[in-house]
Order: C-alpha cells, then structure tokens, then sequence
C-alpha cells in the first residue's frame, strides 16, 4: 500500500488560509506537496489554480491534487474541464471516500468557507488513502465518452 504520495495543491484568495494550514499539516505528515498557489489572501483567481492543479496530476506527476476555495464549486468546476480529470467536491469523509472507491477521482476538491482545518484534514486522509473498488469501470468509460463528445443511450 502506497503511504507516501507526490501531492498538488491550489486555491484562490478565499481558500488561502486553509491552504496554508494544511500545507502545514501535510508537510509535517512527510508528503511531498507542491504549492500551485494562489499567493495571498488578497488576490488570486480560482481557475488558475485548478488549471495548474488538474494538468499536473493529469499528466502524471502528482498523486492526488488538493483544490481550495470559498465553496469548493469553483475549483471543482475548473478542474473537471481539464479533459482525463476527476475532480470531487467533498466536505465530508463519506464523500471523499466514495469519490475514490466509486469514482477513482485523483482530485479532491472542497470549501473553506464550509470546513474547518481539522475537518479537512481528515477528509484529506481519507482521500489519500481510499482505494478505487473497479465496479465502476462502466460508468467511467462513460464519463470518458461524454469527454470525447459522444452522446450516451
């Protein structure tokens, strides 16, 4: 079982205090995590972030991906248009769970208005360590249909 992973992390200027935070957190934890930013609190817009975020654990380079605003929509709507990407808005445990075990999201995606730290945190763990079940597999080959602009029955 995988116990370290290669993380990306991003926010817009709401989510950057959280971020922050669990920068800290997971840093001390020994992951290796990667700052896509936004750099204050005063100025960055989501979309860059996620951008940033979803190409890089696209393409291979990170493990999981970890996006931060206001409520989490934002980010998760950017990171789901960067095609071959699955970003999941959780503000629970239980979701974060089922984002991977059903969904095998690598993105995980969540709102800083709607969670505390150590809420996160723990949703953050949970996603890190949840495991894609593959009975599935039907319904993202699906998925990836509706990305190659095929129409479903």
């Amino acid at each position: 079982m995988q116990t370290q992973f290669k993380l990306a992390i991003g926010c817009d200027l709401a989510g950057y205090d959280l971020k922050v935070e669990m920068l800290r957190r997971l840093r001390s934890k020994g992951y290796d995590v990667t700052d896509f930013g936004c750099d204050s609190s005063q100025a960055g817009e989501y979309p860059v972030a996620a951008q940033k975020v979803a190409l890089a654990v696209r393409d291979g380079g990170y493990d999981r991906g970890i996006l931060i605003c206001g409520t989490g929509q934002g980010v998760a709507m950017a990171a789901n248009k960067v095609k071959g990407t699955r970003a999941a808005l959780c503000y629970t445990p239980f979701a974060a769970l089922m984002a991977r075990e059903h969904n095998d999201a690598r993105i995980l995606a969540t709102g800083a208005w709607l969670t505390t730290a150590d809420e996160f945190e723990q949703i953050v763990e949970i996603f890190l360590f949840g495991k894609y079940s593959g009975k599935h597999d039907h319904r993202l080959e699906m998925l990836a249909r509706i990305e190659k602009g095929e129409m479903l029955d």
